[in-house]
């Protein structure tokens, strides 16, 4: 299975992701890690577009073929990212779950982005102003989970009691 995370920085999806792949021995796809690896490697910061997503997603096929439950973490702020996740889990033959992350408490959020420290060597956060101006469609995600009212683990477990209803 792909579980497809997606949300605004400072929404707490890495700390979910991480939280649900520990709990469910999962396949962790970073599309931050993946990006920051490429800069690494010299390719332009400001060239990168699409090309980190679309390797993050042929990892997930190449993970899911493999039998492994893959929990994709990215912004995931338009439809065409959100087609590309769904078309690796259709060619790996798998189901996938689409999943908002938002935080309802804006100065929370606003705290998360502002206080948070870099994990990812060299990796360039965003501020809050670049958070507020950055383009997100709406998303008709199968799953919302706020994490204004639950810690990762938490909503972890909701992931968890979700995928095993069906």
């Amino acid at each position: 299975m792909l579980i497809i995370l997606g949300g605004l920085p400072g929404s707490g999806k890495t700390s979910l992701a991480r939280a649900l792949a520990r709990r469910i021995q999962a396949v962790h796809l970073r599309v931050d890690s993946i990006e920051q690896g490429m800069i690494a490697a010299g390719m332009p910061g400001d060239s990168i577009g699409a090309a980190g997503y679309a390797a993050a997603q042929r990892l997930a096929t190449e993970n899911l073929r493999l039998g492994h439950i893959v929990v994709a973490d990215s912004v995931n702020p338009v439809q065409a990212s959100r087609i590309g996740w769904r078309r690796a889990a259709t060619e790996a033959g798998v189901p996938a779950i689409e999943i908002e992350v938002i935080c309802s408490d804006t100065a929370e959020q606003r705290r998360r982005v502002e206080m948070r420290q870099a994990d990812i060597p060299g990796h360039r956060l965003p501020s809050w102003q670049d958070v507020l101006a950055r383009p997100y469609e709406p998303w008709a995600a199968d799953l919302m989970i706020d994490t204004a009212r639950q810690l990762p683990e938490a909503a972890a477990d909701t992931i968890v009691e979700r995928l095993s209803a069906g």
